[in-house]
């Protein structure tokens, strides 16, 4: 495995990434990795790892990149949690448009990567993420995945669930039974305007599972059998799309 730590230029500034990729047989289909509120770390790493061991580029890159380089929520203690909110709340749509257009632009210009074949994946905060991605760049991602995504129906102009009519590619949504930040009504509305646009798509609800299910270190919530079954649906959604 070939594994780089960089930075992508932005129109915002340098966005420092963790990039991983099969040693031989490239170029390899591209998959874009949206990180999830506690910050770009090692357990993301290993995920990003675990990826591209079956055959993706991956790029997995430091979404707070315009407040700090260096953040990961170490501690769940009070402090820790306000500053990775504020982190969270100065990401929207027009941030996920500038830093997808340049991972874009990055995957467009590396030799190993195949960015005629691009997936994204997006774990909690970045479920919406995914779906602006993929409203925004209709014509480049062929696939998308958000994992117990949250606030996935609010009230504002570019809610998520307002999407769908944008997006022409295929969406997954593993949706945790117990979810504070994806309720059912929520999940409900995302759901009838997916149905309504017509788009390629699967909701599936992941019974007993906590928000955070998939991540290995999340004490008291990681979920093995729920987090493997996550593993095999991204693998499918990927093969079906990308290879």
């Amino acid at each position: 495995m070939i594994e780089k730590q960089l930075d992508i230029p932005t129109a915002d500034g340098a966005m420092n990434s963790f990039v991983v990729y099969p040693e031989e047989g490239g170029p390899f289909p591209v998959v874009l990795f949206y990180m999830d509120a506690p910050g770009k770390r090692e357990e993301l790493h290993d995920m990003a790892r675990r990826l591209a061991s079956v055959g993706y580029y991956v790029v997995l890159p430091n979404l707070y990149y315009r407040e700090t380089r260096d953040f990961w929520l170490r501690e769940r203690t009070e402090a820790a949690m306000a500053v990775m909110f504020g982190h969270m709340a100065r990401l929207d749509a027009r941030t996920t448009e500038v830093d997808t257009a340049a991972m874009l632009a990055f995957v467009d210009a590396q030799p190993e990567a195949d960015a005629s074949r691009i997936g994204a994946v997006g774990y909690c905060m970045s479920g919406p993420f995914v779906m602006w991605a993929a409203a925004q760049f209709p014509g480049r991602l062929r696939c998308i995945a958000s994992i117990h995504g949250a606030n996935m129906a609010t009230d504002k102009p570019d809610s998520p669930h307002r999407m769908p009519p944008k997006i022409r590619c295929e969406s997954y949504f593993a949706c945790a039974e117990v979810d504070k930040w994806a309720p059912p009504a929520d999940i409900e509305k995302l759901e009838a305007a997916l149905k309504a646009a017509g788009t390629p798509h699967r909701i599936e609800w992941y019974p007993k599972a906590e928000h955070g299910f998939v991540f290995p270190q999340r004490a008291g919530i990681y979920n093995p059998p729920a987090a493997e079954r996550h593993w095999e649906r991204l693998f499918s959604l990927f093969r079906r799309n990308l290879q």
